[in-house]
C-alpha cells in the first residue's frame, strides 16, 4: 500500500489528500537470494554536531495520526521516516536495499524470507535494537486491536489475515491467542531459538513465512508498518501515545525534539544512526494555504516548498526563483472517489455520468496550470502495469448525459443532494468551484461544496462510515509494482473499503497475480485485474502528479526520486547540507 501525498493546497494537492508514500522496486528472487550488506555492524555512537543548520520545509496540513502501525497519509509518513527505519529501504533509484537488516534470503519457493538484523543497532536513546522489536511491530500491525490503516499490507504473511480479520467481540481470549501464535513471524537468537526479550544482543534473525509465494515480501517489509516503535512506550502512553514526541524514540536518521501541533516541528540528527550523522536538522511548518507558503518562501522564511500551479508562472518569470524550481515526474494518481453505499453513486450509470462529465485535459491546463498529466488509468504511465490501451470513461458530454438518463434516477432533477467535500483553503475553494461548475454545465447537477479543515478532512476519508459521498483522493506508489497499486489498494478490506468497494472476482484475480512467479504471466493477470477494476468505476481517475518544488540554492545534496510526494530530497536526508 502505501501509500501515499500531495493534497490540494500546496502543489494543488496538499499533504493530506493522498494516501501512502514512495517505497521501492520489487526484486523477485530466484531460488534463494541475498541482498548485499552495506555494513555488518553499527558504528559506535558519535556526538551530534554542536551547531546544526536546519532546513525549513512546508509540509502543508498537520498529520492526523503518527502511529507507525496506523499511519497511511504522506504527511504522516514524512514525519515517521525521519524517526524510524524499516528492515529494508529505497535507494536513489528506488531499488530495495538493506536497511536495519543487513541482508535477506528467500527459500526455494519464496514462501519464507529470513532477515539478518545488523549487529549493534541502537535507538536514538542508545538502547539496543534487535529482531524482537521488529517481530513486535509486524505483529502489532496484524493485531485486530490495532486496526491500522495499512494493516492489510501484511496479509500475505501466513496466518496474518485470519488474526487481523478476527471479531474481537465474538472471539475468546484463547481463540485470539491461538490466531496470533499462528502468524509466521519469529525472532530467533544465535542458537536458532525464539528470542525472549528486547535486551538480547544475539537476537538478530527474523523469519517471515507466507501463505503463498510472495517474492516481494522484502519490499513490503520496508514500509513504515515495520517501524520498530517501542512496546513499553506505546503501552504506557495509551491510544494517543504518539502525540507525545518523548515516546517517538526511533532508529532513523533524526530525533524529534519539538512539536507545536499545526504550527511547527523540529528534528535534529540522531548520533546513533548506523549510516552516519546527518549534516542538517529538519524543521517542518504547517502552512495549508499555498499562497501563504509561497510568500514565506520568497521572504526567505522557508527553504523547500511545494510549488502551486497558481505560482508556477510567477516563479518562472523571476530570475532568482526560476533557478530554484525543481520539476520532475511524480508517482501519484488522483481520482474522484465515489462512495459505493451513498446515493446516487450506488448506481454505476451515475458514476459513469460523472466520470464522462469531467474534462481532465482542461482540469490540468486551466486548474493545475500544467502541473499534472491527464489519465484514464489507475497505474501511472512509466510504472509497471500501465495500460496504454485504456480509453473508457474519458470526457464526453453527450455520453455523460446519456448515462445519467439511463440511471435509475433518469435526470438531474431527480438526484438526491450531492455534496463535494474537500480540504479547505482559499485556492482549493476556487478549484472545487471549477469542478462543480463543470458538472453543472454538463449534467445540470447542482453540487454543494463542503470545505473541511485539512486535518479533519484526512480523518473523514479514513473510515467508510465518515468518508464523503464524493471527493478527490490520491494514491502514491510505495514501490514500482502493480501489486502495490492493485492488491494493496483494491483488495476487499483494503483501502477501497473506505468507499465500500468490493469485488470478489477481482480479489481472486489479484491473489492469483500476487502468487505468480512467471513475470509475463504475472503482468497479464494484473492487466486483466486493472481492466476489471476500471469497468466497475469505483473512481474516476483524473490526473498523475508532477513533482514541482522550490528549493533554495543554498540547499545542497538534493537527490530526487519520482516518489518524493512530500518534499524534494526526502528519500535520504544524509545527502543534504546547507552552504554558508
Amino acid at each position: 500500500m502505501r501509500s501515499k501525498w500531495f493534497m490540494f493546497v500546496s502543489l494543488l494537492v496538499l499533504a493530506s489528500m493522498l494516501l501512502a508514500s514512495c517505497q521501492t522496486a520489487t526484486q523477485p528472487p530466484a531460488a534463494a537470494t541475498s541482498a548485499p550488506a552495506a555494513a555488518t555492524s553499527a558504528p559506535a555512537a558519535t556526538a551530534a554536531p554542536a551547531k546544526v543548520e536546519g532546513l525549513r520545509i512546508n509540509i502543508g496540513s498537520y498529520p492526523d495520526n503518527l502511529d507507525p502501525q496506523k499511519a497511511s497519509f504522506v504527511n504522516e509518513l514524512t514525519h515517521l521516516k525521519l524517526v524510524y527505519e524499516a528492515l529494508t529501504r529505497l535507494d536513489k533509484d528506488l531499488k530495495t536495499i538493506p536497511g536495519s537488516a543487513e541482508k535477506w534470503e528467500y527459500n526455494a519457493d519464496a514462501t519464507e524470507v529470513t532477515f539478518t538484523i545488523r549487529k549493534g543497532l541502537k535507538y536514538s536513546d542508545g538502547s539496543l535494537l534487535n529482531a524482537k522489536r521488529f517481530e513486535y511491530s509486524i505483529l502489532r500491525n496484524v493485531d485486530p486491536a490495532t486496526a491500522g490503516e495499512y494493516a492489510s499490507i501484511t496479509d500475505d504473511i501466513k496466518g496474518a489475515a485470519a488474526w487481523r480479520g478476527a471479531d474481537l467481540k465474538a472471539s475468546t481470549p484463547e481463540q485470539l491467542k491461538t490466531l496470533k501464535a499462528a502468524v509466521a513471524v519469529t525472532a530467533l537468537d544465535a542458537a536458532g531459538k525464539p528470542c525472549t526479550g528486547y535486551d538480547q544482543a544475539d537476537c538478530l534473525t527474523l523469519k517471515v513465512g507466507t501463505a503463498a509465494p510472495a517474492p516481494y515480501m522484502h519490499v513490503v517489509l520496508g514500509l513504515w508498518v515495520t517501524f520498530p516503535a517501542k512496546q513499553e512506550l506505546i503501552e504506557k502512553g495509551g491510544d494517543t501515545w504518539y502525540m507525545d514526541i518523548k515516546n517517538q524514540i526511533g532508529n532513523g536518521p533524526m530525533i524529534w525534539t519539538k512539536n507545536e501541533q499545526k504550527v511547527a516541528s523540529s528534528f535534529v540528527p540522531n548520533p546513533n544512526y548506523y549510516r552516519g550523522v546527518a549534516k542538517v536538522g529538519i524543521n517542518y511548518v504547517y502552512i495549508v494555504d499555498g499562497a501563504t507558503s509561497f510568500a514565506a518562501y520568497k521572504n526567505n522564511e522557508l527553504d523547500i516548498i511545494g510549488l502551486g500551479a497558481e505560482d508556477l508562472g510567477v516563479a518562472k518569470a523571476d530570475a532568482v526563483l526560476a533557478k530554484e524550481i525543481q520539476q520532475y515526474p511524480g508517482s501519484c494518481t488522483f481520482a474522484v472517489m465515489f462512495h459505493q453505499q451513498k446515493e446516487p453513486f450506488t448506481d454505476p450509470k451515475v458514476r459513469q455520468a460523472f466520470a464522462q462529465a469531467t474534462d481532465r485535459v482542461k482540469w490540468v491546463k486551466d486548474v493545475l496550470k500544467g502541473l499534472g498529466a491527464p489519465t484514464l488509468t489507475w497505474i501511472p504511465k512509466g510504472y509497471p502495469g500501465y495500460d496504454a490501451t485504456e480509453a473508457r470513461w474519458g470526457f464526453d458530454s453527450a455520453a455523460a448525459k446519456k448515462a445519467l438518463s439511463e440511471s435509475k434516477y433518469g435526470s438531474a432533477d431527480k438526484l438526491p443532494a450531492i455534496s463535494l467535500t474537500f480540504s479547505d483553503s482559499p485556492r482549493n475553494r476556487t478549484r472545487y468551484e471549477w469542478l462543480a461548475a463543470q458538472w453543472k454545465e454538463v449534467l445540470g447537477v447542482d453540487v454543494k461544496l463542503n470545505p473541511t479543515e485539512a486535518t479533519a478532512y484526512t480523518a473523514l476519508t479514513k473510515n467508510v462510515a465518515t468518508a464523503p459521498q464524493v471527493y478527490i483522493l490520491g494514491w502514491c506508489a510505495d514501490y514500482p509494482d502493480p501489486q502495490n497499486w492493485l492488491s494493496v489498494y483494491w483488495m476487499t478490506g483494503a483501502f477501497g473499503a473506505r468507499i465500500a468497494y468490493s469485488n470478489k472476482d477481482l480479489d481472486a484475480l489479484m491473489k492469483k497475480a500476487d502468487a505468480e512467479l512467471n513475470a509475463d504471466a504475472r503482468m497479464k493477470l494484473y492487466n486483466d485485474a486493472q481492466k476489471m477494476l476500471t469497468t466497475d468505476l469505483p473512481a474516476a481517475y483524473m490526473w498523475n502528479s508532477v513533482n514541482t518544488y522550490l528549493v533554495k540554492t543554498a540547499v545542497k545534496g538534493v537527490v530526487t526520486t519520482p516518489q518524493d510526494s512530500d518534499w524534494a530530497g526526502s528519500n535520504d536526508v544524509l545527502t543534504l547540507s546547507v552552504s554558508k
